[in-house]
C-alpha cells in the first residue's frame, strides 16, 4: 500500500478514540516528528485576539499526517486546536495526551514555529521552516481560507459542489487538493472532516482534519 493511498483508511472514529488514542501514546509520545525535540511540552497559547471587524473561528479536533522523511513513510497523529481571526491565525498540535507540541503562528507580516525548548523559529518561507523542524509543512495560510470552503486570495482555486446540496466537495489551489468529506448539521455551514493533498517536490504529504468542534 503507497503512502498516499494508505491515507484513504478512515481516522478512528469517536467511539474508538479513546481505545486508539491509548494504543497509539506510546509510539508517538517521543517517537513522531512532531515531538522529535523531546517529551517537553510547550505553555498552550494565549487566545487569539479578535482584530478590527473580523471575529474569532475556534476549531477543535484529531489530525493525521502521511508524508515521507528521507525517502521513508512516516506518519504521526495528534490533537489540534485552531484559532484564526482575520488574517491572524494560530495553529497548536497536541500529543494524544493533550501535550503542546508545536504551535504556528502566521499573519501577512511574519510567520513562526515554536517548538518545546527552543526559540521560535523564523523564516521567509514558514514550509520550509517546518519541513526542517517536523518534517513536513503544513499550508496555514492557505488553511485560514479552505477552512472556510473558499479559496486563498492571490491565486486561481477551483471548487467542485454537490450538485443537490451545493456544498463545496473539492476545491484546488496551489497544487493543494482539498476534499470536504463531511459537513456539520445546521446553519452557518461547518465543515466536520477534510483531507488535504500535495505531491511536494516528488514526496507525498497528506493531511486529514476531523474538527470536534
Amino acid at each position: 500500500m503507497t503512502v498516499k493511498s494508505s491515507l484513504s483508511a478512515r481516522l478512528p472514529r469517536s467511539s474508538q478514540w479513546s481505545q486508539w488514542s491509548r494504543a497509539a501514546t506510546l509510539a508517538l509520545a517521543c517517537s513522531t516528528a512532531v515531538v522529535a525535540t523531546g517529551c517537553a511540552s510547550l505553555a498552550p497559547p494565549t487566545p487569539v485576539e479578535p482584530t478590527a471587524g473580523a471575529s474569532v473561528e475556534h476549531y477543535r479536533g484529531r489530525f493525521s499526517v502521511r508524508y515521507e522523511q528521507n525517502g521513508e513513510p512516516r506518519n504521526t497523529y495528534g490533537n489540534f486546536d485552531w484559532q484564526q481571526s482575520g488574517d491572524n491565525a494560530t495553529l497548536q498540535l497536541l500529543d494524544p495526551l493533550g501535550q503542546t507540541q508545536a504551535i504556528v503562528r502566521e499573519n501577512p507580516r511574519s510567520a513562526s514555529l515554536e517548538l518545546p525548548g527552543k526559540a521560535p523559529l523564523t523564516g521567509a518561507r514558514l514550509d520550509d521552516v517546518m519541513r526542517d523542524a517536523l518534517g513536513f509543512a503544513l499550508p496555514v495560510g492557505g488553511m485560514r481560507y479552505w477552512l472556510r470552503m473558499q479559496g486563498a486570495p492571490g491565486s486561481q482555486a477551483s471548487i467542485e459542489r454537490d450538485p443537490q446540496t451545493q456544498r463545496p466537495t473539492h476545491l484546488k489551489q496551489d497544487g493543494w487538493t482539498i476534499d470536504y468529506q463531511a459537513y456539520f448539521d445546521g446553519t452557518p455551514l461547518r465543515v466536520k472532516r477534510v483531507d488535504l493533498s500535495r505531491e511536494a517536490g516528488g514526496a507525498p504529504l497528506a493531511v486529514r482534519l476531523v474538527i470536534d468542534e
